[in-house]
């Protein structure tokens, strides 16, 4: 994340576009609460002092890559970004509504895009599946989850991978989730401090966007600690 950060050490102010799905849009299932964009808005913004900053969501429930390549210069152009965070998967894996092959191919031409109007693209997987629950979703997830991992690291970009982090924090992910899919305030708040972190600007001591409290994941019973 060096380009990150050194945005964030100069003085002038930084415009953060966040383009995604109902994960970023965080509507609903945050019962009122912030989502992990606003949470970074009031890092960045007020903890951080850099109070003219802009940060942008743009994100729209219920869509998949396609959204930001038809309306991009609404979604994401007009606002002349210097970084833009792109959620997608969740939507585009339900039952391959939009094909692995085609998912890479969208992904790629929005991080042309991007670039092309002089912006920093940050590829996040997503949060898992809940097991058992999105038939529609699980067994196909991990792939796009893969392409995204794989365009990063062809294209050599910033990558926050939420999937392989929640994937690493146990086998129980209900306390993050208000549903199969979607994170609830907790899941917004680890979804937040991963960003924080990879970014080098994590601060449990003295941040209380960081310090929010999140409930601990519970360890399978059978886990064998050597």
């Amino acid at each position: 994340m060096e380009k990150i950060k050194k945005l964030l050490s100069c003085e002038t102010p930084v415009r953060w576009v966040f383009s995604g799905d109902s994960i970023t849009h965080g509507a609903l299932h945050t019962y009122g609460e912030r989502d992990y964009t606003e949470l970074f808005s009031e890092r960045i913004r007020f903890e951080m002092h850099r109070s003219f900053d802009i940060v942008i969501k743009t994100a729209i429930s219920g869509t998949n890559t396609f959204s930001p390549l038809g309306d991009f210069n609404t979604l994401i152009g007009q606002f002349a970004p210097h970084t833009v965070f792109l959620m997608f998967g969740m939507n585009d894996c339900c039952s391959e509504s939009v094909p692995p092959e085609k998912f890479e191919s969208n992904l790629n031409d929005l991080v042309d895009r991007i670039t092309s109007i002089g912006a920093i693209p940050i590829l996040q997987t997503t949060c898992p599946v809940l097991p058992n629950s999105c038939p529609e979703r699980e067994p196909y997830l991990h792939k796009y989850m893969d392409i995204i991992r794989k365009t990063a690291d062809v294209r050599k970009l910033e990558l926050i991978d939420h999937h392989l982090f929640w994937k690493n924090n146990g086998s129980d992910l209900h306390y993050w989730m208000n549903d199969a899919i979607h994170p609830n305030a907790f899941g917004h708040r680890v979804l937040a401090r991963l960003i924080f972190e990879k970014m080098g600007i994590l601060d449990d001591a003295g941040s209380n966007t960081c310090s929010l409290f999140v409930p601990a994941i519970v360890k399978p019973t059978n886990t064998k600690v050597s």
